[in-house]
């Protein structure tokens, strides 16, 4: 098969859903261990793609097939001192046949030239797992750097609630 060069990247649609939140399941699993509920996942993402409020959803489509085989997720942060929002990049996935063929640099891409072109963005930000080297390496050769935060939560829904210092194994 042709490996396309040239991905289709897209605003998230309804009729992505399906897609989209088995792309979240498999995300979650994969970098993290967790089972996301089905429900759940499904109604946070159809308010997304319902009302950009919160954010949106880019995805990538192989050219010859509009098969989706990419997925992230923008959301926004208010800056006060820059007065404009950072978009984080969230939920990031690529189907695995798909990886390593630079659908990801192009989703990202995407996300730098919207945000570039909007007076109301200051930045780019995206967390990773900190043991997710793979993850890490792409990051990095995108032109994405390790920020001087550190990221602590609590979470009031998966009951994660615990700062890396209460995981030794990862500190």
């Amino acid at each position: 098969m042709t490996i396309p060069q040239d991905w289709t990247i897209r605003s998230g649609r309804l009729d992505d859903i399906e897609r989209l939140v088995a792309f979240s399941q498999a995300m979650a699993l994969e970098t993290e261990g967790r089972r996301l509920e089905a429900d759940r996942l499904q109604r946070g993402t159809r308010a997304l793609l319902n009302s950009t409020t919160h954010g949106f959803f880019l995805v990538a489509e192989q050219p010859l097939t509009s098969q989706v085989v990419g997925q992230l997720m923008i959301t926004y942060e208010w800056s006060d001192w820059r007065n404009a929002s950072f978009w984080w990049i969230q939920s990031v996935y690529v189907a695995p046949a798909w990886r390593r063929k630079g659908v990801f640099r192009k989703m990202h891409a995407k996300v730098i030239e919207q945000a570039k072109a909007d007076p109301g963005v200051c930045g780019v930000r995206l967390y990773v797992e900190s043991k997710n080297s793979v993850a890490q390496d792409v990051y990095r050769r995108v032109g994405l750097k390790p920020s001087s935060y550190s990221v602590f939560e609590t979470d009031f829904v998966l009951g994660h609630a615990h700062s890396l210092q209460d995981r030794p194994d990862e500190a």
